[in-house]
């Protein structure tokens, strides 16, 4: 599919278009970084195979990853556990594959399904990746950012400020990883886990690097920008199917319906989502849905594949 200069055109049609909406959402409110985002503040990255840029509005501000982190770290637990191969079925017995249809933070489904989280996009499911992780890494929290900074072509770094305002606030976390050790899905102590998923959650990036790093999953697990294969091509569609059915956590279905491309999204108001083959996009506005994706985002990544005409259906 070729791209020119119009799709700049495009994209700042489209951020202005959905910049109105974005007064329908809240900011994120449970810890202080998250609560003192500008509400205002619209961007949207598109980056091609061959590394040419599309941007419009604020694409360069840094903000939390948050749950965008579940991408990188379920594509490298599954490459170092061997999921994608003769291992595979170890590892997901461990963690599910279908949508929860319940809140990202919920303990209820995990309390009835024996500690066995529904999907890795979700805070339990996560939790059970960085467990993997920790047994299969050294220094894994080195590793994601390392990772992250390779694919975005510059160095990521964590924002100790949001590191330690989540290391107060993560009372749910910290249940559901309890909970799923009392079943035995946990083989590393709580807080090692939970200091883990923290980590990888402070870490601070921009849409415009956001939307370079995700790219590798759009090009069949290669990243574009070095040739460096970082993970199988099969471990890169299952992770793709993954932001498909369960990135926008209980509203997954709504962004398949209306985007119609694999996406994740993070409390911090960022969402990323790719177009195999072609492109890896980033759009960040802060203020959220009740289900905790980006009002303005949402509609921002709907308008663009639409108008490009790059659904999956």
């Amino acid at each position: 599919m070729p791209f020119d200069a119009d799709l700049d055109e495009l994209l700042a049609e489209v951020v202005e278009r959905a910049r109105p909406l974005a007064r329908e959402g809240e900011v994120a409110d449970y810890l202080p970084s998250l609560a003192s985002a500008d509400a205002g503040e619209l961007g949207m990255a598109v980056v091609e195979m061959d590394g040419t840029e599309h941007t419009a509005g604020a694409v360069d501000v840094p903000f939390s990853i948050q749950s965008i982190s579940k991408v990188f770290a379920l594509a490298l637990a599954m490459r170092e556990s061997g999921a994608d191969g003769g291992d595979e079925a170890h590892f997901w017995d461990r963690v599910g594959r279908e949508p929860s249809g319940d809140p990202f933070n919920s303990l209820v489904q995990l309390e009835h399904e024996h500690g066995i989280p529904r999907n890795p996009m979700i805070n339990a499911g996560a939790l059970v990746v960085d467990d993997v992780l920790l047994e299969h890494c050294d220094r894994p929290a080195e590793v994601v950012l390392d990772l992250v900074s390779e694919l975005a072509g510059e160095a990521a770094r964590v924002d100790e400020d949001v590191l330690a305002q989540e290391a107060g606030a993560g009372d749910r976390n910290r249940a559901m990883a309890h909970l799923m050790s009392g079943f035995g899905n946990l083989r590393h102590g709580v807080d090692e886990v939970l200091e883990l998923y923290t980590r990888q959650c402070s870490i601070a990036m921009t849409a415009r690097q956001l939307a370079r790093a995700v790219r590798f999953l759009a090009n069949r697990g290669q990243d574009p920008a070095t040739g460096e294969q970082v993970v199988t091509p099969a471990v890169a569609r299952r992770v793709g199917a993954i932001m498909l059915t369960c990135g926008a956590y209980d509203a997954a279905g709504e962004f398949a319906f209306q985007v119609g491309l694999p996406c994740k999204s993070g409390v911090a108001g960022g969402i990323v989502a790719t177009v195999t083959g072609e492109l890896g996009i980033c759009v960040w506005s802060p203020p959220l849905d009740r289900a905790g994706n980006s009002v303005a985002g949402r509609a921002a990544l709907a308008d663009l594949s639409e108008q490009l005409g790059v659904s999956l259906f």
